[in-house]
């Protein structure tokens, strides 16, 4: 497991240089939050086909979050989101679905440090709480 966590960190850090813009900053910077909210946290790369290189995963006792990057956005996608309680409304994308949300970060967003790391904290939670039932 630590060789395959080994390569996936390697593949983010690929990403985040292969970007060299205010995208691959936004994502190194949720990154770092998110490993400073559980350092625990197991990086994963998945989904790799021919189409798509492939894509941070973020886990502890299951998945926690994705982190793609688009032409206009870094999408952190909760796979448990519906179920997250969000008091600052840091979720601002996949509103309707009954599993997941989304929070999109444009270029001129500020990442509110705080309230993210509760979400990731309350994720992995979940999970924990997942796994015993």
């Amino acid at each position: 497991m630590a060789n395959d966590e080994t390569n996936a960190s390697k593949l983010i850090d690929e990403k985040i240089r292969e970007l060299g813009d205010w995208r691959g900053e936004t994502l190194s910077k949720v990154r770092g939050i998110i490993k400073d909210a559980d350092p625990d946290v197991v990086e994963e790369w998945k989904w790799v086909k021919a189409t798509n290189p492939g894509t941070p995963v973020w886990a502890h006792d299951g998945g926690i979050c994705t982190g793609e990057t688009y032409k206009n956005v870094v999408k952190l996608t909760f796979f448990k989101g519906a179920a997250l309680n969000d008091p600052s409304g840091l979720f601002n994308s996949s509103l309707d679905g009954k599993v997941r949300r989304a929070i999109d970060f444009k270029e001129s967003d500020d990442v509110k440090e705080g309230a993210l790391k509760k979400l990731i904290r309350e994720a992995v939670t979940l999970n924990r709480k997942s796994k015993r039932s």
